[in-house]
């Protein structure tokens, strides 16, 4: 049975802007349609608004973040071009598998998960590498990476951030900070269902595509006719329409609101949940002065068992958060509050569910 009443705290997919649900209701156009080529032209212009960026490179990946990541990829690393990658926790370590498999020598700078990776041991891990990669919002432990030190030092490698959990919640900045290449997902602070991964390509990176990447479906050489072309454009692949009209909608939604004060709203329901969550018995596990306030990480309080916890709160209260990954497993929660689920009074009904929930246990 399908539930239409949970609210998604989780660190996957947030419940999608109302807007965006009307749109997924609009009649399909063809993919060369003069009226859906225009709304993909806007909607390429909204991303630049929400990135921060001029970048004419600039749309969506017709699939997922990890598509998006795996682009960013195979269009600039080729065999034995060093790749040096930031890994605090799940997606910095899948950024080193999808590089190894494009043939790039990787250097990981591993850090402890929950904290924070310093930029210089980035930066000094090697003199010359081709391209230095790091996640901004990891989504495994709720913790935020510093990345403007690295555009400004970053020499003559490519900077490649992820961008999957912050696009929308918190700054963003392309240009300011100095990043060539970005992507990220539709399905967190973008309020809308996943589908479709943002990305980014800097001037500088475009001249370093590679003339033929591993990948025919993620090959920027090809896709760029097709997003950016004027008039005829180069027929690549057949786009997704609904999800291009969900993202038109959801872009238009967070602009609407003012880009600003979608990170503060976020940062209103982050500050909520980092205040009142100790209050319950619940420590916060991120480290201070990195925690994310659109993904919340804590450690449970004593007698509370990680299943039964979340199986009750999804039973009994329709709230979805959750679990730990990795060396965490059982041990911290994971709790989103993204996109249209970024509400002050999602927020108290969470707080008051757990009040409930870890009364008997305190």
């Amino acid at each position: 049975m399908i539930h239409s009443d949970r609210v998604l705290m989780g660190p996957g997919p947030c419940n999608p802007y109302p807007e965006v649900i009307e749109a997924f209701t609009r009649p399909v156009l063809g993919h060369l349609d003069p009226d859906f080529l225009a709304l993909l032209d806007e909607t390429n212009e909204r991303l630049r608004t929400v990135w921060q960026t001029d970048n004419l490179l600039t749309f969506p990946i017709s699939a997922t973040g990890s598509a998006g990541m795996e682009a960013a990829f195979v269009n600039f690393v080729k065999t034995g071009d060093v790749v040096v990658v930031g890994v605090n926790g799940v997606f910095g370590s899948r950024m080193c598998d999808v590089a190894a498999r494009a043939g790039a020598t990787v250097i990981a700078v591993e850090e402890e998960w929950g904290r924070a990776i310093d930029p210089q041991r980035l930066l000094d891990a090697h003199p010359n590498p081709q391209m230095i990669a790091v996640v901004h919002a990891e989504t495994s432990t709720g913790v935020r990476n510093e990345i403007a030190p690295l555009g400004a030092n970053k020499g003559d490698a490519l900077l490649l951030v992820d961008c999957v959990t912050s696009l929308g919640g918190i700054p963003v900045l392309i240009d300011e900070w100095n990043i060539d290449i970005a992507y990220s997902g539709t399905q967190k602070c973008l309020g809308v269902p996943p589908g479709l991964s943002p990305m980014t390509v800097s001037e500088r990176a475009m001249e370093r595509v590679l003339p033929k990447p591993q990948s025919w479906y993620l090959d920027l050489n090809m896709i760029k006719e097709y997003v950016t072309g004027e008039g005829a454009r180069a027929y690549h692949h057949t786009a997704p329409i609904s999800m291009l009209y969900g993202l038109h909608a959801g872009l238009g939604v967070v602009l609407a609101e003012g880009l600003e004060n979608a990170w503060q709203r976020h940062q209103a329901c982050g500050d909520e949940l980092h205040k009142r969550l100790p209050e319950l018995g619940f420590e916060l596990w991120a480290q201070e002065g990195h925690r994310l306030p659109e993904l919340t990480t804590v450690t449970l309080p004593q007698g509370l068992d990680d299943k039964e916890g979340r199986q009750t709160l999804l039973e009994r209260y329709g709230i979805e958060v959750g679990g730990g990954l990795g060396p965490v497993v059982g041990k911290v929660w994971r709790i989103g509050c993204m996109g249209h689920t970024a509400r002050l009074r999602n927020v108290k009904m969470l707080l008051g569910a757990l009040e409930e929930l870890v009364t008997p246990n305190r």
